[in-house]
């Protein structure tokens, strides 16, 4: 079977833990993903669309601990992507990409087909990618190709360093360690804020960055290095925006976390779009570099600053 014959269709898991033993399966279901009310989760049940375990189940199914409920998705229209992917670095184990800054890596939301995941997978057959990185982020992730090699990398040290064009001028190098604790002033609950002081290597939510300003970008912005060493979610981002150098193009960490309220509510403005100066944040994975876990080599991988970081310097110069 194909991959795409394998994944042509969505489909969604998720495994019933032990607090949620002895659920009815609309119960379940309702608590779990909203997307549904009860009478709409009892529809799609008895319209065959839900099975637990591979087999049909009822509304009043009882749910056990490690139970596996599968969930199949009408189809449904994606939102555009840029699916303009180049891979750096081929072999029988690892797969290194560069991906553009509007192109979601896993499915997510309202995105399957147009993921990072499944163009590549109509090339290479099913991966696993060893990092992440935010559908606006842009530049290099590795992939591997079996459960070995993703195992193994999961073992192996790698160094990332990125871009980030921010606000303001960052004038010296720190390194900054700390906590990502959730931010309470923001409207946007999945936001954080960057605190210093109590790190721990055992805390999940201690973030070590180091920072080092590059150069000016134009008259009021800096173009910045990253280098994490520890690897949390928003991590750059967050610390960047509590340091209050907020990223050029980010809606969440950028000038005004009020127009990533607006995105969700389509009402942003050419105004917000202006003060962003970019479509997408501007953080970008340049440098990678790793040892092969199957080979005697040190693997190094480079991504040019993107286009538009490039064409808004000269507007920023000529202006």
């Amino acid at each position: 079977m194909t991959f795409e014959e394998k994944f042509k269709h969505r489909i969604l898991y998720s495994h019933i833990l032990r607090s949620e033993h002895g659920m009815n399966l609309t119960d379940y279901l309702t608590r779990r993903f909203p997307r549904f009310d009860a009478a709409g989760w009892n529809m799609q049940i008895r319209n065959g669309k839900v099975q637990v375990n591979n087999l049909p189940a009822e509304p009043e199914t009882r749910l056990r601990e490690h139970d596996c409920v599968a969930f199949f998705p009408d189809p449904a229209p994606e939102p555009e992507a840029n699916l303009h992917f180049r891979t750096l670095y081929e072999d029988e184990h690892l797969l290194v990409f560069e991906k553009p800054g509007d192109l979601c890596v896993h499915p997510t939301g309202p995105f399957y087909h147009n993921t990072l995941w499944y163009q590549a997978g109509l090339k290479y057959g099913e991966i696993r990618f060893v990092n992440r990185l935010d559908r606006e982020t842009s530049g290099l992730l590795v992939a591997a190709r079996t459960q070995q090699a993703a195992a193994a990398m999961c073992a192996a040290a790698m160094k990332k360093e990125y871009l980030a064009l921010v606000f303001g001028n960052f004038a010296q190098t720190v390194r900054t360690r700390g906590r990502l604790v959730h931010d309470d002033s923001s409207a946007v609950p999945k936001k954080k804020r960057f605190l210093p002081g109590g790190f721990s290597e055992n805390d999940p939510c201690s973030a070590d960055t180091e920072l080092i300003p590059l150069r000016r970008f134009g008259e009021d912005m800096t173009l910045v290095r990253a280098i994490p060493h520890t690897g949390r979610q928003h991590q750059i981002r967050a610390t960047l925006f509590s340091l209050g150098f907020p990223l050029a193009g980010d809606k969440l960490y950028g000038p005004d976390e009020r127009i990533f309220l607006k995105i969700r509510s389509q009402t942003i403005s050419d105004a917000d779009r202006a003060l962003l100066r970019l479509p997408a944040q501007a953080l970008h994975s340049e440098r990678l570099e790793f040892r092969h876990p199957f080979r005697d080599k040190q693997i190094r991988c480079i991504s040019p600053m993107p286009e538009s970081w490039e064409k808004l310097e000269k507007q920023e110069t000529i202006q």
